[in-house]
């Protein structure tokens, strides 16, 4: 090795410390990892110094000037160290190369722990290496570098095992974006131990378990716990079954979720997590990756179906759970496809099918002929749950053995097999402050077929009793809710709350924290841990809002849409679409951005004349629009197989269109038309275009009309190739009288 290599390489080093530590000063937001990454460096690159001094004074013919060299072998200490700084470089600097620097962003520092970990222990290892170098001991850095080259060795080994996993999870993740391991953590954490044994012991689950393509049909009144004793029985399969070569997948379905409840979302989701289960078993999805990701397409419903066959008959049994079948739609053929399918491949392979719903009796007769658990709160776990929340409830209580088992004595009478009923209560009791307030309360605990609905009126009261600004806070967080048409995530909620009518941008200082959300709901509200959803704490407390909201909060949807239309016109959208690496920035320095861009329409058309001028103003701002057509755009490329379409052209090329549909919207005889993104479609010799097309807006209030607020869409093409270009163009906004 060339002499001098080793002190090339150090002073190479030197120099990118110097980058590093001047970006990690100029980072926002500092952190403590931060500052020990500064610190850690620094230091290295002293000893990296005095380390050419000894080289510089040192006979090449020493044992132990040979043995430094060893340092700048390829892929030997020096590299991994450099890799180490390349990798700080490029994140901390990836804003300014974006354009983000040019209009005021600070460097941030965007390292998970893991991350740094890796960054640190090859700091240290090469810290460690020149201190030992500086000792000027032969066999003792010999030794050392022995030892170091096996632990690069398994080093890169992980790294490459890394790598595979990583390209694996982009695999899946593709396939379905829909997470429901992540539900069944959070409702399993929620667990009160011993919760549910008599279901998991119950004969019927037993024989289930034991025969081969069995049914079992659980159905429940609403509040009975159904969506637990699903999550139940999935942990105790996993445990039971664990080792073996049987599959466990689960659905968990959601009123919410309409739009990506499809029967290929809800298949999708199953074979994702056979396949992560044993990735062995993951070629078909490969394949269909390999199929659709480059022509940015979607694997149809047979396809689907075809893979998911595939990998079933690789296990020897495979249960699949579905809970809450009922609020799976049926009005488009969704829950009969689902489930016809899943007992086509039932006849092909050994699956046993569980689910549970309310009494619907379309859904009963699906499972007629089938065995029938019915789950209902037991006493026992009404009580375990009782007793599991005794330490939130007034301190006088906590202190009373008596009043304890009393409260759980009459929690169990009043609930009647309903779990839901029974956290109510428990609710109920917060807040009370004498054991004579309590025992008043508990004495008129609602009972009988009114009392859930009797339970939400008193948790109405409670919160209407609070301070006013605690009062107007809840009615606005449950009135988002409610309203939504999706699910938020805490994050889109808070930022929502924060928006300010006439503001031109976003005062963090006005974000709610989490807590202070959920505190004044009386606990009508909770938060998925795992997902980060923020929602009402069951199905039956929407159908109670939707039959009181209107007289509770009437101007819950003028406040939504103005929301949702000040948060478009933030002057930080002035700059419109934006390349899609900045797009992902934008829309995770934007939380409530995507929620506001698809939904506000929907929000704003039963309260066209109350938000008329500020969606005017809103859409006469070309670039304001362009930002949020990009946003629909996008979501629709990447979520709907029917907008985005891969056909493969005549002469060896392809097409896909990013289609999109059309909104109607009429409100006393006033009209909101044609808002639309319209997908378009062309098709090039020996190759293929794609354009995700807009369309045109048009609308009419008071004799007005909102007419060709649109984004065009753009066409890229060319021969011998297909291209994808989505959205983008002009929206004009006229008004005319």
């Amino acid at each position: 090795m060339d002499p001098l290599s080793v002190s090339a390489s150090i002073i190479a080093i030197v120099q990118l410390t110097s980058v590093i530590i001047g970006c990690l000063n100029d980072v926002k937001d500092a952190s403590k990892d931060r500052a020990r990454c500064a610190i850690e460096v620094s230091n290295v690159s002293s000893l990296l110094v005095a380390l050419i001094y000894r080289l510089d004074e040192a006979s090449s013919n020493d044992g132990w000037y040979t043995e430094v060299q060893s340092l700048a072998a390829a892929n030997g200490p020096i590299d991994q160290y450099r890799s180490a700084l390349e990798q700080l470089q490029s994140k901390l600097t990836s804003n300014a190369s974006s354009g983000l620097k040019k209009i005021g962003s600070a460097l941030t520092w965007k390292f998970n722990k893991e991350e740094v970990t890796n960054i640190l222990t090859r700091i240290e290892r090469l810290k460690s290496l020149t201190q030992i170098a500086l000792e000027m001991d032969h066999f003792k850095l010999s030794q050392a570098l022995k030892n170091d080259t096996s632990v690069i060795k398994s080093t890169v080994r992980s790294l490459q095992e890394s790598q595979d996993n990583q390209q694996y999870r982009v695999i899946t993740d593709w396939l379905s974006s829909t997470d429901f391991p992540a539900q069944q953590s959070d409702f399993i954490s929620r667990r009160a131990e011993g919760t549910g044994q008599w279901f998991v012991v119950s004969p019927e689950f037993t024989n289930w378990l034991q025969e081969t393509k069995q049914n079992l049909f659980c159905p429940g009144i609403p509040g009975a716990g159904k969506t637990m004793i699903a999550a139940i029985a999935v942990d105790y399969i996993w445990k039971a079954f664990k080792g073996d070569n049987v599959g466990v997948a689960y659905v968990y379905c959601n009123y919410k979720r309409q739009e990506t409840q499809t029967a290929t979302d809800l298949l999708a989701a199953i074979l994702k997590q056979l396949v992560q289960e044993h990735p062995l078993y993951g070629e078909p999805v490969a394949t269909l990756h390999k199929r659709h990701a480059d022509r940015r397409t979607r694997p149809s419903l047979d396809e689907i179906c075809t893979a998911l066959n595939s990998v079933l008959i690789n296990y020897s049994k495979v249960y699949i759970i579905i809970d809450a079948l009922d609020e799976c739609t049926d009005s488009d053929g969704t829950r009969s496809e689902l489930l016809t399918i899943l007992r086509n491949l039932q006849a092909k392979t050994d699956i046993s099918l569980m689910a549970t719903s309310r009494f619907v009796a379309r859904i009963e007769q699906s499972f007629q002929g089938f065995p029938m658990l019915e789950i209902r709160a037991s006493d026992a776990d009404v009580t375990r749950f009782v007793a599991g929340h005794i330490h939130r409830l007034p301190k006088c209580m906590q202190r009373d053995p008596e009043l304890q088992a009393e409260t759980q004595d009459r929690i169990v009478q009043a609930v009647d097999g309903m779990f839901l009923l029974a956290r109510l209560h428990v609710d109920s009791l917060r807040g009370k402050g004498t054991k004579k307030e309590i025992k008043s309360t508990l004495q008129n605990l609602p009972k009988g077929s009114t009392a859930l609905s009797k339970a939400y009126d008193e948790a109405i009261e409670r919160i209407e009793g609070q301070l006013p600004e605690e009062s107007a806070r809840a009615k606005r967080v449950l009135s988002w809710i409610t309203y939504a048409e999706r699910q938020l995530t805490t994050k889109e909620l808070s930022h929502a709350l924060a928006v300010e009518a006439g503001e031109l941008e976003l005062d963090e200082d006005n974000i709610l924290d989490i807590e202070d959300m959920i505190s004044v709901c009386a606990g009508l509200v909770a938060v998925d841990e795992e997902s980060d959803v923020i929602r009402l704490v069951h199905y039956t407390t929407q159908e109670y809002f939707d039959r009181v909201r209107e007289a509770w909060n009437p101007k819950a949807q003028e406040e939504i849409a103005s929301t949702c239309l000040t948060y478009l016109s933030f002057q930080t959208f002035d700059t419109g679409h934006c390349s899609d690496e900045d797009f992902e920035r934008r829309i995770i320095q934007n939380p409530f951005l995507d929620y506001a861009a698809r939904y506000w329409g929907n929000h704003a058309l039963t309260v066209q004349q109350t938000i008329e001028k500020l969606a005017l103003l809103f859409l006469r701002n070309m670039n304001q629009v362009s930002c949020a057509n990009q946003i629909i755009c996008t979501r629709l490329e990447r979520s709907d197989a029917a907008v985005v379409g891969g056909v493969e052209g005549e002469r060896g090329g392809g097409e896909a269109a990013c289609g999109a549909g059309r909104r109607r919207g009429r409100l006393e005889g006033q009209q909101w038309s044609d808002a639309a993104v319209a997908g378009s479609r062309e098709r090039a010799q020996g190759g293929g275009e794609a354009a995700c097309g807009a369309g045109r807006r048009q609308g009419r209030l008071e004799g007005q009309r909102w007419s060709d607020a649109a984004v065009a869409g753009s066409k890229e093409g060319g021969r011998g190739g297909g291209e994808a270009a989505c959205g983008a163009g002009r929206r004009r906004g006229r008004l005319e009288g």
